[in-house]
């Protein structure tokens, strides 16, 4: 057999300086082949990303590898010094980190970035003699930067010949008018057009292992197929293997060969993908599965992990997963359990393999029968005709010379203890819509009413008591919090700020049954935000929005980066809430199976409009307009049989500064005809509720 692409034995990393010091990679053993996808799965917390900064060399300045081999192509990647593994990192191997807004240089257009990675390592200043430096720099010499790096030129005339390859490279990730955008710099890009830039840097070397820390975690699901189709197309034609960690196990379904699943710092469980999904070996991979929302869990409750990834510290005398197992037995609080083989490629680190059940079925996105209309006799929040338009000034003057139509006519209704869906590309308009309810930003035309009153119509004084009945839970968590406030304090905010609990012994009071409500210990009060997980900063965010009793929570992309086991605790919670409460949900978010399990209705919203909306039960199991059965499309999920054809759409949404003629989306759909270019088509209705805008609309799917 031919030997591994990439070979890792007894992988181990220490963090720290105490006795015994921190470890949080403890024994990894791992094989890439060439063209081969390894997906990597696991929490928070369980090393996923810290074994990905160990094969490249990036550790922090405290943690340090103290045994094990890497081998790369036969070459022990462990025993080169910096300056050699400079010359492999880009090269042979290339990393596309989790967050790109901090991976990418804010000083350097995105273009210059790509082009240093496409030429050799930048020479710094020393090496190249500060007297010839300068005599090059002052005579205006080309490529030499005041930092002393040597950087290729980027010119518009295309001198350094690196100027091409930067535009195919960006064209190939899908970034939109390449030749323009190599001249941006990272903060004037999207979230989703960073971490495409992030790839295209990481591919610009041709590596042979490419290592991909959440890839697509930001990124719609149009654009998440995209992205996952590059990469097969790169490694059909290249031969280049993957290292995908991420925590969406459709993703691993649809892309990856095999997997390996990590808790704790070990690698607890290997197989064919296919092999995992039809029945893993792991109590922790089973709970992992049973945790994923979708259509069929609608009317239960998600299965939960309890408590969470063991601290570094933890003293392990057993299995590492036995606190949080519902299989546990006594051998494994004192016995460590040995590595068992199911079969020749599937194995788990566990006592009793052989007793392992098959998995969950598949997501499903259809639902039950149930076709709860959208709108709602007596809706508690009505949005009409609801317009939020950008001018575009220029000059000195600033004067008015365009406008960017955010959100251009939404029309929508939303019942008390109802869950409506907003669903759409990034730049769509949907956090716009959630910022102009809470009049966060004014409206430029429509009404919104929250009853019988116009907020829109209201002066900040008037407005001033009605800010308790709507309230807002923010995609960051950790952004949207003070860092400087304990968490008692963050909660208590808008207690004091509308006077509802003035006194501090009372908003303590409220404080504690809020942390009791959303699952956490009311010492949490006493702590800050930073000593909390993403799963419990997401709760105490959804605490400080309850702190003054809404009526109707807007959620902004609240699960997007969670892992499975805090996504089903998130949406478990938010239920339970909405019974007790009934409060209603305006759910934002571009995760489809979240949709199937949580939402009442959705509305399909593409460059500022709404193109579709109906009750769940319908859109989602005969979608009527082209741009939803192609969102629908592109979901990855883990039943083989349920996968649809990816619909592919060429480009990406327009600029709503000038959206096309007639019907926006015609440029991009597979189902134009002449019609969709000359207007903009009428709503069409198929039932309470359901309303279409498409030419087409009667061509069911």
């Amino acid at each position: 057999m031919t030997a591994p692409l990439l070979q890792i034995e007894g992988l181990t990393t220490d963090i720290g300086a105490a006795t015994p010091p921190l470890r949080v990679i403890a024994g990894v053993d791992l094989t890439v082949n060439a063209g081969e996808t390894l997906a990597l799965v696991g929490e928070s917390g369980c090393g996923k990303s810290l074994t990905a900064l160990s094969l490249m060399r990036l550790l922090p300045p405290a943690a340090q590898i103290v045994a094990g081999a890497v081998r790369l192509g036969g070459m022990d990647l462990l025993r080169l010094t910096e300056a050699e593994m400079r010359g492999v990192r880009g090269g042979q191997m290339a990393m596309i980190f989790q967050e790109p807004q901090t991976a990418l240089n804010p000083v350097l257009t995105v273009g210059a970035q790509i082009a240093e990675a496409l030429k050799s390592p930048p020479t710094p200043l020393l090496q190249r003699g500060a007297s010839s430096f300068l005599s090059l720099w002052q005579k205006g010499q080309e490529g030499f930067s005041k930092e002393g790096l040597f950087l290729p030129p980027l010119a518009k005339g295309g001198r350094g010949g690196f100027e091409t390859q930067v535009i195919d490279l960006l064209q190939a990730v899908g970034i939109p008018d390449p030749a323009l955008r190599l001249h941006d710099y990272p903060h004037q890009l999207s979230g989703g057009m960073k971490q495409r830039v992030m790839i295209a840097l990481a591919l610009a070397g041709h590596p042979q292992l490419l290592i991909a820390d959440e890839p697509t975690t930001a990124l719609d699901v149009t654009i998440q197929a995209q992205v996952l189709r590059l990469l097969k197309t790169l490694q059909r034609d290249t031969g280049m293997a993957l290292l995908l960690i991420t925590h969406d196990l459709g993703v691993v379904a649809e892309t990856a060969d095999r997997l390996a699943v990590m808790y704790a710092g070990q690698i607890i469980e290997t197989a064919p993908v296919a092999d995992f999904f039809a029945a893993p070996a792991h109590p922790y991979s089973r709970r992992l599965l049973e945790s994923l929302p979708s259509a069929a869990q609608r009317e239960h409750r998600l299965a939960m992990i309890p408590g969470r990834v063991p601290p570094l510290d933890t003293d392990f005398t057993g299995c590492r997963f036995a606190d949080r197992c519902a299989e546990v037995q006594e051998i494994c609080h004192t016995t460590p359990p040995p590595w068992r083989m199911r079969n020749a490629e599937h194995g788990a680190r566990c006592h009793f393999v052989d007793s392992a059940q098959s998995a969950v079925d598949g997501q499903q996105l259809g639902v039950g029968s149930d076709s709860s209309a959208i709108s709602a006799p007596a809706p508690l929040l009505q949005l009409t005709d609801l317009q939020v338009h950008f001018p575009i000034q220029r000059g000195l003057l600033r004067r008015t010379v365009g406008q960017i139509k955010a959100v251009d006519g939404v029309t929508l209704a939303l019942a008390a203890g109802q869950t409506l869906a907003l669903v759409g590309e990034s730049g769509c308009g949907k956090t716009t819509v959630g910022k102009a309810i809470l009049q966060l930003l004014a409206p430029t035309g429509g009404t919104i009413c929250y009853g019988e009153q116009d907020l829109s119509a209201l002066t900040q004084r008037q407005l001033r008591p009605l800010r308790k009945e709507i309230q807002i839970i923010f995609q960051d968590p950790f952004a949207a919090m003070n860092p400087r406030l304990l968490v008692g304090d963050v909660i208590g905010e808008g207690l004091l700020a509308l006077g509802i609990a003035p006194r501090r012994a009372d908003r303590e009071r409220r404080v504690a049954e809020l942390l009791t409500l959303v699952g956490l210990d009311t010492a949490a009060a006493n702590r800050y935000p930073h000593e909390f997980s993403g799963g419990q900063r997401q709760r105490i965010c959804i605490a400080r929005a309850l702190a003054v009793e809404p009526r109707i929570l807007i959620c902004d992309e609240p699960t997007s980066a969670l892992d499975v086991s805090v996504q089903a605790q998130i949406l478990n919670l938010l239920k339970d809430l909405q019974e007790r409460l009934g409060l209603a949900y305006l759910f934002i978010t571009h995760n489809l199976s979240v949709v199937a399990y949580l939402a009442d209705a959705v509305a399909v919203m593409y460059l500022g409009r709404i193109v579709e909306q109906g009750a769940v039960a319908d859109l989602l199991t005969d979608p009527r307009h082209p741009y939803t059965r192609a969102l629908l499309s592109a979901v990855p999920v883990i039943d083989p049989a349920q996968r649809r054809t990816i619909i592919r759409l060429d480009g990406e949404m327009p600029s709503p500064r000038q959206p096309p003629s007639g019907c926006h989306f015609h440029p991009r759909c597979p189902d134009a005809v002449p019609d969709c270019a000359r207007a903009y088509p009428e709503i069409q209705r198929f039932g309470a509720g359901r309303q279409v805008r498409c030419f087409r609309a009667n061509v069911s799917s």
